[in-house]
């Protein structure tokens, strides 16, 4: 049993059902205690909030926590009546929470009697003049012994046309004019609302009529009744929220933003060519609290003024995308667990040896030592996960078998597409992971994780180099080939002058070639700055590198060796490939989380400086240690030796 293990089951935790869940909401939210305390302040004080950060931080559960908070306040049921001097113009009438529905009622079975009492009167009416037509129809009969059916055609039809004269005419209309319409109902003891408004249509968000295609002849539908409330009116003395508020239309932000400044709007037909253009309401109050969402990209798609309101109003929180990792926060994953097992309702309880390994995959996603990741979203897929498998297996807990074999089911697309990377390098030898060769250095990459998600991949990328006699005298370049970004560039440029000043050669009369193998989808980073200077180094002394070792470490143009991103998915990645040796620079240390199979693998050296990299990878030579002692003075002194030859 490992440490983290034996702490959780101190903790009197054998599985996620000795595990409490709080009751409200906010308090289920993980990791997020300034944007809590944001959302209690702004719900107390009726503020606007705009939440940013990235998936799966706990911006929607922040949102909807917030209804909890909002002072106790009566809610209001809107109606909307048919106005008889304009009826494009209906009436709104706002009544006690509850009321609505009462009134509804009422107005329907006044209507309902009063139809019932109007049918009964024209079943009268029929009835009499068809009587009248059989009279006359045999008025004659004994003088003439034959029945007269004209009148009793006419009696029937004049008996049909006011019929349907009654019940599709003016007066059958009055039936539905008279009833109103609930627009916004709800019941007396309900709860502040919560609308989620997300990716919603202007209709939706804003209100909208419906289109009456019988628009004459007796068949239309009265105005008021087509009316339809719209979100921000839904949400009136509650919650709007509306996640990646940035692909919301510029118009309906606008929109959005009379709403919030007027606390009331009014409802109008969306589209121009629906009847329902014709047709707008009085004022419908909308007073809510708006909290918008999204990620950093959100604030370049919003319309200036609406997040101009939202600041001068209210609060903007950038979410926490990782914690520390101190043994509170390790008992709030340990909750989350618990949580996302009684969420799913379909999975097991996760014993204490699975809870530890979930905790460690935190550890490993936050990518920096003395972390834990709060992108719990993607966390939360990997526990539902080991659950499937735990079914599967017809096992009653979950266990951290079942969490292992999870993290390789659940590998994002980056991974499993450098899975196939990786083992097209090996079937057609892209790379070597023993021998010795010169010029050519195992530099690690990542995929990006720009796609959303929050785990690197990493992926073996070499690096050729070869250094030839310029074609003219003083006219040395360094060419550098692989879809290279800005930042790569300038990496290759900050490298070049490291070697000029370490080695003291002079590169004006050669050109010295970069190639980074393998790089179709280009390269971008600096990471690779250690690999490139080593790459360099060989092949203009022509000493061989060992290609047991993979490498990582950004470079300073004083031959400092710096940190750089996704380690720990770089150094899987040498483990995956078979690499027995990786250099990493010595300030990422604490960020590699390995599991204990695979530290086994693969020794790990920290370096500091490029002088402990070349020390470690370029065979034994005498042009290794007279290169050595040149970059040992030059960093001790600071002065640079110049070959002139």
């Amino acid at each position: 049993m490992d440490e983290l293990a034996e702490w959780i089951k101190s903790k009197g935790v054998n599985t996620t059902n000795d595990i409490k869940i709080p009751e409200k909401l906010v308090d289920q939210v993980i990791g997020q205690d300034q944007g809590v305390e944001v959302i209690k302040r702004a719900a107390k004080q009726k503020r606007h909030v705009i939440l940013i950060g990235e998936p799966g931080t706990g911006k929607s559960m922040l949102a909807q926590s917030m209804t909890d908070f909002i002072p106790k306040e009566e809610l209001e049921d809107i109606l909307v009546f048919h106005n008889p001097e304009d009826p494009n113009r209906p009436k709104i009438v706002t009544v006690p929470a509850g009321k609505g529905k009462e009134i509804t009622k009422d107005y329907q079975k006044r209507a309902d009697q009063e139809k019932t009492e109007r049918t009964r009167s024209v079943r009268i009416l029929v009835i009499f003049i068809v009587i009248i037509g059989l009279i006359f129809a045999f008025i004659n009969y004994p003088t003439t012994h034959s029945i007269d059916s004209t009148p009793i055609f006419l009696a029937i039809m004049a008996a049909a046309f006011l019929y349907i004269a009654l019940n599709m005419g003016p007066v059958s209309r009055e039936d539905k004019t008279l009833v109103p319409k609930l627009l916004v109902g709800h019941d007396k003891d309900d709860k502040p609302p919560f609308i989620d408004s997300t990716g919603a249509q202007a209709g939706a968000l804003l209100g909208d009529v419906r289109h009456d295609p019988f628009q004459s002849g007796g068949l239309e539908t009265p105005a008021h009744l087509r009316v339809e409330a719209g979100n921000i009116h839904k949400a009136d003395k509650g919650v709007l929220f509306i996640d990646e508020i940035n692909t919301l239309r510029m118009e309906s932000q606008q929109s959005l933003l009379t709403a919030m400044q007027e606390k009331k709007y009014t409802i109008s037909g969306q589209s121009e060519r629906s009847a329902g253009a014709l047709v707008q309401t009085e004022m419908v109050p909308c007073d809510f609290i708006l909290v918008a969402s999204g990620n950093l990209d959100a604030l370049q798609g919003m319309h200036p003024a609406l997040r101009s309101r939202i600041r001068g109003y209210g609060y903007e929180v950038y979410m926490n995308t990782m914690m520390d990792d101190t043994e509170d926060n390790r008992e709030k994953v340990m909750r989350f667990v618990s949580q996302e097992v009684a969420k799913d309702k379909k999975i097991p309880p996760f014993d204490y040896t699975a809870i530890a390994e979930v905790i460690r995959e935190a550890q490993k996603r936050a990518g920096r030592k003395g972390k834990i990741t709060l992108r719990l979203r993607e966390m939360g897929g990997l526990i539902r996960i080991a659950g499937d498998l735990a079914v599967q297996a017809g096992s009653t807990v979950v266990t951290s078998d079942h969490v292992i074999k999870a993290k390789i089911k659940a590998r994002p697309l980056e991974q499993q597409i450098a899975d196939k990377h990786i083992e097209a390098y090996k079937n057609y030898s892209t790379f070597m992971n023993e021998g010795y060769s010169i010029g050519i250095v195992n530099g690690l990459a990542v995929f990006s994780a720009g796609s959303g998600m929050a785990e690197y991949s990493g992926i073996v990328m070499p690096v050729a180099a070869e250094v030839t006699p310029a074609q003219e005298k003083e006219s040395g370049k360094v060419i550098a080939t692989g879809k290279l970004g800005e930042i790569a560039k300038e990496a290759v440029q900050n490298v070049s002058a490291v070697i000029k000043k370490y080695t003291g050669q002079d590169i004006a009369n050669h050109d010295v070639h970069i190639q980074f193998i393998g790089s179709y989808e280009g390269v971008e980073g600096d990471s690779a700055s250690i690999t490139i200077a080593t790459a360099v180094v060989s092949a203009m002394e022509g000493i061989p590198v060992d290609q047991s070792y993979a490498m990582t470490g950004s470079l300073s143009i004083r031959g400092q060796v710096l940190p750089v991103g996704g380690v720990t998915a770089k150094v899987e990645a040498a483990i995956e490939a078979g690499f027995k040796n990786v250099i990493v620079p010595e300030s990422n240390k604490g960020d590699i989380v390995l599991e204990e199979t695979q530290r086994a693998k693969i020794q790990i050296h920290v370096v500091k400086t490029i002088t402990e990299v070349l020390n470690l990878v370029l065979a034994s030579t005498k042009s290794k240690t007279s290169l050595l002692s040149k970059f040992d003075l030059a960093v001790s002194t600071g002065k640079v030796m110049v070959n002139s030859s």
